[in-house]
């Protein structure tokens, strides 16, 4: 008796723990203490607006949606920029060109389903490129997703691969410690992309929602009733506790830092070395180091750089430190090599030209990116999880009044001559037709253009138009340059558009040889076909004419006049109408040899 008095005891626990679970997953112990306003008209896309707002957001690109739509409007009315595209990866790109030149999070809105495929390469791109980019997507409703509704997949396992965070709201009370988590984590450790996924119930107002969740012809008797309650109880609970006071403000961000110990043995190291040389990655640039004070120390060390991705221009072209040219000559006969936010992947050969006999300093905020390939290829003598900007400004610190002999860099930057005047010898050949693009851009070099393009981009096709936004957007009073190939044009050259309505007047040069040629080049000679390469050369700037800027086409003919045409395009600019040039370009071997895989 005893026995059967303890299981029943048991069980009765069992089933009172069941009915607690069962109320705490419905959201009825939570509505005990929370209300449900059903009188207010407010909505789930003011609370995002609010803490997009607190974390100083001023743009959020998107491409429109029924789903997304109280986002956007909510934001706007806060003050925040609502910058509209032809195609999502170009409003995700554009986040992420804000979010690299800002210091801030860049922000992109996109509907459900399509809307959100569609952004999957550029949410790469970002991933790849460390940068910390907030993606708000749409989905059906809370109780209908995996029932067939419009645009309905499953939009979590595309973005969980791709993102280091990814939610779905489930009731409106998430939402504003949903986004200030997901915005804390995008910046934090190694940056990078994160994903709210928004269900529509979430975001519109209550009196709204109530009517989708209505029920017309309610089943009669028990069931009926039980359908009725659930849907009713569902519903307010999505609605519960939604209009309290929350904190909007930003949450901590860990960023890694080097130790001492490690910061010290850098400094003897560097102290010792007769020919060190820095390779400066884009992560070298991430906040909370301002650039100025990293370009200050790099400039007290004195020693040789190489600059890439985001770095390049840190030092600007002429200074006596900054080297553009032989990268594998001088790190082969390098004594010291640092590695700041540099990895060892593709662009290093994955790691081969690094010399067996040179000391090797690796800093980099990602564990896996910082021994990329150091179990095959290479080896750091010191390897460093932190933020390199930071440990550049603490090395120089450390290495005050100590420099690099100067026999060092100059000779590297007497190889920089040598190489940039063949380079310029092969520009003054003639091709057999139109003009030759080498000329071309130096000209343009001369003219202190900017060209912006991908740093560390998986595929930067598609990514110019966006990133050209984004730049003249967070820089207005700069000329914004983007060097296009005829080829990748056709991927955002509808967004001359865009330009055109946001008042974004950048100038874009499109090199046009009517081929795919950084994949021809080798595809012809070693299989033998140009099959799929073969462009035309396309009236692209009537195509700018058409979107509300204003094109120009340039031909060998032009040659003598091309300086007036940039300085009218240039006028264009400042005016106001984004401009595009349109110059055909010939065939030379400058880039022989080089593969494209």
């Amino acid at each position: 008796m005893e026995s059967l008095g303890a299981v029943s005891g048991c069980s009765a626990g069992f089933a009172l723990c069941g009915l607690v679970f069962a109320a705490y997953k419905l959201g009825l112990l939570y509505q005990l203490f929370h209300k449900t306003e059903t009188k207010s008209p407010r909505h789930g896309g003011e609370s995002v607006a609010e803490v997009l707002r607190a974390h100083g957001v001023k743009y959020v690109f998107t491409l429109v949606g029924g789903h997304i739509s109280p986002i956007l409007v909510a934001c706007e009315k806060v003050g925040i920029r609502i910058v509209d595209t032809r195609h999502e990866a170009t409003a995700v790109f554009a986040a992420d060109a804000v979010a690299r030149l800002s210091g801030t999070v860049g922000v992109a809105a996109v509907t459900a389903g399509p809307g959100l495929t569609n952004t999957v390469t550029a949410v790469k791109n970002a991933q790849m490129a460390e940068s910390p980019l907030l993606l708000i997507g749409g989905a059906a409703g809370t109780l209908l997703q995996g029932r067939g509704a419009l645009q309905d997949i499953d939009q979590m396992s595309l973005f969980k691969p791709l993102c280091k965070f990814c939610a779905s709201i489930r009731t409106v009370r998430e939402i504003v410690p949903t986004v200030r988590k997901a915005l804390a984590i995008a910046q934090s450790g190694t940056p990078g992309p994160v994903f709210i996924e928004f269900p529509i119930d979430t975001l519109y107002p209550y009196h709204l929602v109530s009517k989708e969740f209505a029920v017309k012809n309610p089943p009669k008797g028990l069931i009926g009733k039980i359908v009725s309650w659930y849907l009713n109880n569902h519903l307010m609970n999505l609605f519960a506790g939604a209009w309290e006071t929350r904190d909007v403000s930003p949450l901590p961000v860990d960023i890694p830092q080097a130790t001492d110990n490690q910061v010290q043995k850098c400094i003897e190291l560097v102290s010792r070395a007769k020919k060190p040389v820095i390779l400066l990655g884009s992560q070298a640039t991430l906040p909370p180091t301002p650039a100025d004070d990293i370009r200050k120390a790099l400039e007290d060390l004195g020693i040789p750089c190489f600059l890439g991705g985001m770095s390049r221009g840190m030092l600007g072209k002429d200074s006596p430190i900054h080297i553009r040219q032989n990268r594998r000559d001088a790190l082969k006969e390098a004594d010291l090599v640092l590695l700041a936010g540099t990895v060892c992947d593709f662009r290093l050969s994955y790691g081969r030209v690094l010399s067996r006999r040179s000391k090797i300093i690796a800093v980099n905020r990602d564990k896996t990116q910082l021994l990329k390939n150091s179990d095959m290829f290479w080896k750091p003598t010191i390897a460093v999880q932190g933020d390199a900007g930071s440990f550049l400004v603490r090395l120089s610190k450390g290495l005050k009044g100590h420099r690099c002999p100067e026999e060092w860099p100059q000779s590297l930057k007497a190889g920089d001559v040598t190489k940039e005047n063949a380079n310029r010898a092969k520009a003054d050949e003639k091709t057999e037709h139109h003009l030759n693009p080498l000329k071309c851009c130096l000209y343009n070099e001369t003219k202190r253009t900017f060209a912006l393009a991908g740093s560390r981009s998986l595929w930067d096709f598609g990514s110019r138009g966006g990133f050209a936004l984004g730049a003249k957007l967070c820089r207005p009073e700069s000329e914004v340059w983007i060097v296009y190939g005829d080829g990748s044009l056709g991927y955002s050259v509808a967004e001359f558009d865009t330009f055109t309505r946001h008042k974004t007047p950048v100038i874009a040069v499109v090199g046009n040889d009517a081929c795919w040629s950084q994949i021809s080049r080798e595809q012809v000679p070693i299989l033998g076909s140009n099959v799929a390469c073969g462009l035309a050369f396309t009236d692209y700037h009537i195509v700018a004419d058409g979107y509300g800027g204003k094109g120009y086409l340039i031909r060998r003919e032009d040659e003598d006049r091309l300086s007036d045409i940039i300085t009218q395009a240039q006028k264009e600019a400042r005016d106001g109408k984004a401009t595009l040039l349109n110059v055909l370009i010939g065939k030379t071997n400058f880039r022989e040899g080089s593969v494209s895989v």
